[in-house]
């Protein structure tokens, strides 16, 4: 049996892998894509219009193998029908006093998504219809949106609306709702084998940081790392969608190859704010994504968040949906929904997105693909547990306390029997990837472990 195993198949060009992300390049590229946030953060980015395309534009910049793609209106997919294109060029409230207010140039969040032309001259009372606050945090504006029912309408804070006095305002909205086009983003970086990790973040709403620029600039930081890699196993599949629409329509031309060769995806979104780490599984729960990020997380923070399926709220409700049934979880930071700057103009860069917020989130999916591409099944190339001692693996003085230096080695040999692998094995052993990784390739380097 020895001599059966005296050469294992030791795969050594990926373990550079664990090296390639140091602090200062965390760091570094988490300012980097702060930048790119904050260059991304005026454009009015809806379902479909022309802030999309300039997003598109900005990021195909930044990653050149970016493919650009437009769906046009009326196309089917599935259940769903492409809506039309809506260009908005200008939109305000004229008061009483000639006071210019709720200007679209001033805060894009001012008009409700996908409104209708309108220039019309009403009462206050008659106005009031058409104004959305959100009461319980009286300086936010809210985010609005009515994409498939037509209507108009503008968004302020509660403060603000408190100060309206009586007379006639002018309202103006200068928009049209046309037969355009969806755009969406996607990039495929191939790897030495079909199989495939997806992952997707979407590009439709205005300006917000965390619930829309902080995927955006992760994914970004993630393709310029996976594009510098000389080796990757597994092929990535990166989209930049509008929400809801955008990953059913890519779902309607990609379903049957995504089934065939996606083995883990992620969503990401609201992964820019440094207050927690958090996880929204799949639906089935127990996918490799799953098992990964969760893997990752406790590593990094032990106290991390655990969601349940029913708290989703996101795009891994289309891709975990029933006949799609992706293996696609969520790695976040504070999750939608779970903060109070949520949907409103107080989800700022700076404020709630930080760089270190950004380069925490790009640290935990990197790790995550780390241990996508160097995951293995390890065998023991010996009968019985090896003599340790006389490789210098062991302690030359044995006394209590002196085995937990040991113990995830024994761990790791304990388990070596071809079917767990190494994300198994670090589960049943509560630790580490990284570390279960690293002890493994010390003992394939005694010849202890084969592949």
């Amino acid at each position: 049996m020895t001599e059966r195993f005296a050469q294992p198949s030791k795969s050594t060009q990926h373990s550079g892998m664990l090296e390639l992300l140091d602090e200062s390049w965390i760091n570094l590229k988490g300012l980097k894509i702060y930048e790119l946030a904050s260059e991304l953060w005026p454009l009015n980015r809806s379902l479909t219009g022309d802030g999309n395309r300039r997003t598109l534009a900005i990021l195909k910049r930044e990653i050149p193998s970016l493919q650009v793609h437009e769906v046009p209106t009326g196309t089917k997919a599935f259940d769903w029908t492409v809506p039309k294109e809506w260009v908005i060029r200008e939109a305000w409230i004229r008061t009483p006093a000639g006071k210019k207010i709720c200007d679209f140039s001033q805060n894009n969040l001012h008009i409700v998504g996908y409104s209708e032309p309108v220039h019309e001259f009403l009462s206050l009372e008659s106005l009031q219809e058409r104004l959305y606050t959100q009461p319980d945090q009286p300086d936010a504006i809210p985010y609005v949106t009515s994409y498939y029912s037509s209507r108009w309408g503008f968004c302020l804070s509660e403060e603000e609306r408190s100060t309206l006095e009586e007379g006639e305002y002018e309202v103006f909205i200068d928009s049209e709702l046309i037969d355009g086009f969806l755009s969406y983003g996607e990039v495929i970086i191939p790897g030495e084998q079909e199989s495939e990790i997806f992952l997707s973040t979407y590009i439709c709403h205005p300006s917000m940081a965390n619930n829309e620029l902080s995927g955006i600039a992760v994914a970004t930081g993630l393709i310029q790392w996976l594009s510098s890699l000389q080796h990757r196993k597994h092929t990535y599949r990166i989209v930049f969608v509008p929400e809801t629409i955008g990953p059913l329509v890519y779902l309607s031309r990609h379903l049957r190859q995504m089934k065939d060769n996606v083995i883990a995806g992620y969503v990401l979104t609201c992964v820019g704010d440094d207050r927690a780490y958090s996880y929204v599984p799949s639906r089935n729960g127990a996918t490799l994504a799953d098992s990964v990020a969760v893997s990752v997380l406790a590593a990094i923070d032990p106290e991390f968040r655990r969601y349940s399926w029913v708290d989703r709220q996101s795009d891994e409700r289309q891709y975990c949906a029933p006949h799609v049934d992706l293996p696609v979880a969520s790695i976040m930071r504070s999750k939608y929904g779970s903060y109070d700057e949520y949907h409103t103009s107080l989800d700022r860069l700076g404020e709630v997105v930080t760089a270190a917020g950004l380069s925490g989130s790009l640290r935990a999916y990197a790790r995550a693909i780390q241990a996508l591409e160097l995951d293995y099944r390890p065998t023991a190339t010996t009968i019985g547990e090896p003599q340790l001692g006389k490789r210098g693996l062991y302690p030359e003085v044995s006394q209590k306390g002196s085995y937990e230096k040991i113990r995830i080695m024994r761990e790791v040999l304990s388990w070596a029997d071809g079917d767990h692998s190494i994300l198994e094995i670090a589960e049943k052993t509560n630790s580490d990837f990284r570390e279960v990784f690293e002890v493994a390739m010390l003992l394939e380097e005694h010849f202890l472990l084969a592949r």
